[in-house]
């Protein structure tokens, strides 16, 4: 051979080695199943080397080197052998764009700032900056390229990398699943176990808040998305009530010590209290149980030779300061909660759970006093007065319990207004919607509608139709269609687009399938608390080495959409905000989804369901690709993001009545999930009454969930929380004289954090919005 070099794939020259041509030849007879080769595999590679020198080249490439042995197996008649060395070229190839891939990304997580990367910003909840948050993105990003390069059929990662899709969560493809309603009351009953040992059932309201927190961080670790206690006040509830008793008790035992003079009043007070348990099964209650108090009232008489008078007036003091110190110890507890979920830490110590909490139904004094202690706690802040960011928390409202004047919880519900008219939660959902109602079975909190703070809704069970319930299901997986680059392609012919929608959710199917089909493979011990403590539904039943299929199958399968209102801008040269015509074809173009995903309901006998995606990590990202793609079409992709779901454009000026109005009929066919939200102007806490019109508003349209944003600002130097605009209101110093004012903002409707930490796609989004004044007429 003329040359004695090589020219490799990086551009090196190394020195030309005709042994590695001759094993890789080898290699390739190996592969096809053909033995005893080497002397045949010397050969073709003398033969490549005689082509080589023939050719002349000074300095050949491998790339080339490589095309000759290919050629030279086929002219040799070894097809097998030519197939396996192609098939390896191949591997090799999608290896090294892997690694170039990879190695683009690392240099990105290690050398760039969150502030300056939009790509460390995608997920708020996560500081890009710190190590463990840049070793999580690390994780997270190769686990995506592998799973795009290896595990996905190829027409889906063809169509999620192109933007036709978005699979969300990627990068948990084959491991886990997306979300769970936690039954907070069976977990606690009899204790759980966490990582290194067992946690007895708690007895007091402090401990009750606590475990609540290490719940949702531990099963936070077992799934990738958000965590939610469906049953909160009925669970908190019994924390107060055992709180109550055991501070009823110590009150009884001091007033006894201090008028009788009886050292052991204690001990004689839990024994006098055991027997009426055990003989009555009464125990003293903040209502004050008249029953009990009899009872207790004619033993403490025969015990100490007093009246049942001066017994009674015992029994006053104790009552008085144990519902005092109950609701103090309860107070604290919120408070704590609070604090824990907005400071502790799961997935390698790189992200807050994203937790949420549905409460507001439940009448008893116990669970009413653990509602109120927790809006009063979330109305008074954090530590410096901050905003908390989390727990999202979210207040059912129902007609004949909280929603109208005289009814048990009516006050809870006006508190609820007026908390988060200060500081953007709750969020409200309504149990009387019709697609909610007639799950709903009163006496049975399990049928009670409850959601994720992201919108994710679970109620219909076609695995097993007498479980329709919301406690312990969630999600499996979704993904997402690209409804405005549908319309674009079909340059308004409406059967083309929906010729392009079916293509798309017979691939959104086939998708949810395969990755259901993986899912399912995973055994009970693969998630140690999800299923290892009975926390999703019949998962008790299993035992560590078991798959977990059947039990998988109480949970939803969701296609999700994005950009409705651009579609039909594309379609029909308007959005549903700007007409009714628009509106119509909006409708039917949801309907025709929820159709599609009912039918795949009945077909596979699993939960598929149809969600009003949020945008989060896909803001901006079918827009960008589409930008690219087809240029800047106005109304269309002339923004940075496409907007949320079904919602009006956020930049549109229309009422705030109307944007619900128009955006309610869609709540009932997105059975997956849903929110509605307005931006309001201003301080709403300045005009509550505005604020409960608009949440009334939405109850009498039919929406299942929404909220109601508005800026909520905070000068961390003298804690003023409000509306900030150059200068605090409150110590007034301008932010240019010290730190900067917290611009908290609430994006997609329910995920809040500080502007600095959302992406690019989300900042526009915000200051796009069109703000609604509270007063406006509808």
């Amino acid at each position: 051979m003329s040359s004695k070099s090589i020219k490799k794939r990086d551009g090196r020259i190394v020195a030309f080695d005709q042994r590695k041509i001759s094993t890789a030849i080898l290699k390739a007879f190996d592969a096809a199943y053909q033995p005893n080769m080497a002397g045949i595999a010397e050969r073709l590679a003398i033969k490549v080397s005689s082509i080589l020198e023939v050719e002349g080249a000074e300095l050949p490439e491998v790339e080339h080197v490589q095309d000759l042995v290919e050629l030279v197996l086929m002219e040799e008649d070894y097809p097998a052998a030519a197939k396996a060395y192609i098939l390896y070229r191949s591997e090799r190839a999608r290896a090294r764009a892997l690694g170039e891939r990879l190695k683009k990304i690392y240099e990105g997580i290690t050398w760039s700032s969150a502030k300056t990367s939009d790509w460390k910003r995608e997920n708020a909840n996560i500081n890009g900056d710190t190590a463990m948050g840049n070793l999580l993105k690390y994780g997270s990003e190769s686990a995506k390229a592998y799973f795009q390069a290896y595990v996905l059929k190829p027409e889906f990662a063809a169509a999620h990398a192109a933007g036709d899709i978005h699979i969300h969560d990627l990068d948990f493809y084959t491991f886990t699943t997306t979300c769970t309603q936690i039954d907070i009351l069976k977990l606690f009953h009899g204790g759980f176990s966490g990582t290194l040992g067992h946690l007895r059932e708690p007895n007091d309201i402090s401990t009750y808040s606590a475990l609540a927190c290490i719940a949702l961080q531990s099963n936070q670790n077992d799934q990738h998305g958000g965590q939610s206690i469906a049953n909160f006040d009925y669970g908190m509830a019994e924390g107060v009530r055992k709180t109550f008793v055991k501070r009823y008790r110590e009150n009884l035992a001091r007033a006894i010590e201090l008028n009788l003079s009886d050292a052991d009043a204690e001990d004689a007070v839990k024994s006098l209290s055991a027997k009426i348990v055990r003989e009555s099964g009464l125990t003293p209650s903040l209502e004050g149980d008249g029953a009990y108090l009899a009872l207790e009232r004619s033993a403490l008489s025969a015990r100490y030779g007093i009246s049942e008078q001066q017994a009674a007036a015992f029994q006053s003091f104790a009552h008085r300061h144990a519902k005092s110190e109950t609701e103090r110890a309860t107070y604290q507890a919120m408070e704590s909660l609070l604090h824990n979920l907005n400071t502790m830490e799961s997935r390698a110590g790189a992200q807050v759970p994203f937790s949420s909490l549905n409460y507001g139904m439940d009448t008893s004094p116990e669970g009413r006093m653990a509602v109120k202690n927790l809006l009063l706690a979330t109305e008074a802040g954090l530590g410096g007065g901050e905003t908390p960011i989390f727990p999202i928390q979210i207040f059912r409202v129902k007609d004949g319990v909280n929603f109208n004047p005289g009814e048990p919880n009516y006050d809870l519900f006006k508190l609820a207004c007026r908390c988060s008219a200060k500081r953007l939660f709750p969020n409200f959902i309504f149990q009387d919607a019709p697609f909610n109602l007639p799950y709903y079975q009163p006496g049975h909190p399990e049928t009670e509608i409850a959601t994720m703070g992201c919108r994710t809704r679970v109620v219909t069970n076609v695995h097993d139709p007498d479980r329709a319930i919301t406690y312990q299901r969630g999600n499996l997986s979704f993904t997402s269609i690209n409804l405005p680059r549908l319309a674009i392609e079909a340059h308004g012919d409406l059967d083309a687009f929906y010729a392009g929608l079916d293509r798309m959710l017979d691939l959104c199917v086939a998708q949810l399938l395969e990755r259901f089909e993986i899912q399912s493979h995973r055994l009970a011990r693969n998630f140690p608390f999800l299923m290892g403590q009975g926390v999703w539904l019949d998962s008790d039943c299993l035992k560590p080495g078991d798959e977990v299929r059947e039990v998988l199958k109480h949970g939803t399968l969701s296609i999700g959409f994005i950009g409705l209102a651009e579609a039909l801008v594309a379609l029909t040269g308007e959005h549903h905000g700007q007409s009714e015509e628009s509106q119509t074809l909006g409708l039917a173009i949801i309907s025709r989804m929820r159709a599609r995903t009912d039918a795949e309901t009945e077909k596979q006998t699993l939960n598929f369901s149809l969600l009003a995606t949020p945008a989060e990590g896909l803001a901006g990202r079918f827009a960008k690709i589409d930008q690219e793609r087809y240029g800047i079409l106005p109304g269309i992709t002339d923004r940075a993001y496409y907007t949320n779901s079904f919602h009006i454009p956020v930049y549109f000026p229309i009422s705030a009545w109307n944007k619900i109005r128009l955006e309610a009929p869609y709540h009932a066919l997105t059975n997956g999930g849903h929110i509605s939200y307005v931006e309001v102007d201003g301080d709403p806490a300045q005009n509550p009454e505005a604020f409960e019109k608009l949440i009334r508003y939405m109850k009498k349209c039919g929406i299942g969930y929404g909220s109601i944003n508005h800026a909520v600002d905070h000068d961390p130097a003298c804690g003023y929380t409000g509306i900030i605009q150059d200068v605090c209101p409150g110590c007034g110093r301008a932010e240019a004289d010290g730190r900067s004012f917290e611009r908290v903002r609430r994006i997609t409707g329910y995920l809040v954090g500080t502007l600095d930490r959302f992406n690019n796609a989300k900042r526009a989004e915000e200051a796009d919005r069109v703000k609604h004044g509270l007063d406006d007429e509808h």
